[in-house]
C-alpha cells in the first residue's frame, strides 16, 4: 500500500511537469506559427516551422529523455472574427506523449500500460490548444 501511494506521488509529479511542458511548447509554437513578418496573409500557418522550434525547445527541456517523447502539432481553424472582416482564427493543437517509468514494486505491474506490463511504463498524453498569433488588419 505504501508503494502504491509513493508511485501515485511520482505519477502526479510527472503529470504536473508534462502539462507545464506541453503548455510552454504550445505557447512557443503559437508565436512561431503565425505569418512571417506580420504579413496580411491569413491563408496558412507555418506549422512545420513551429514544430521544428518546439522540438528544439523540447530537447533543451529533456536532453537525455528526448528520444522517448512523441510530439505532434496541427493547426485547426476555429471561426472568422466578426470584428475584423475576413480574419480567420486558428488554434495550434499540440499533443505530447510522455512515457513515465514506474519505480516502485507491485504497483508498477498494476499501473503499467498493456500489453507489455513488464516494461513498467505508463504513458501520459497531453493535448494543449493555443491560439496562433496573427496580426489583424482592418
Amino acid at each position: 500500500m505504501l508503494c502504491l501511494c509513493m508511485e501515485l506521488g511520482n505519477i502526479a509529479h510527472q503529470v504536473i511537469m508534462v502539462h507545464h511542458c506541453a503548455y510552454e511548447l504550445a505557447r512557443i509554437g503559437s508565436l512561431v506559427a503565425g505569418p512571417k513578418g506580420g504579413s496580411p496573409d491569413n491563408t496558412m500557418s507555418d506549422v512545420p516551422k513551429a514544430l521544428a522550434r518546439m522540438r528544439a525547445a523540447l530537447q533543451e527541456m529533456f536532453p537525455s529523455y528526448y528520444g522517448k517523447i512523441n510530439l505532434s502539432a496541427v493547426a485547426e481553424t476555429t471561426q472568422i472574427d466578426p470584428q475584423a472582416a475576413g480574419h480567420q482564427n486558428e488554434d495550434l493543437v499540440v499533443v505530447l506523449k510522455y512515457p513515465v517509468e514506474l519505480l516502485f514494486p507491485v504497483s508498477n505491474y498494476v499501473l503499467a500500460d498493456p500489453p507489455n506490463k513488464q516494461a513498467h511504463i505508463m504513458s501520459i498524453t497531453v493535448r494543449m490548444r493555443m491560439p496562433i498569433e496573427k496580426p489583424m488588419f482592418r
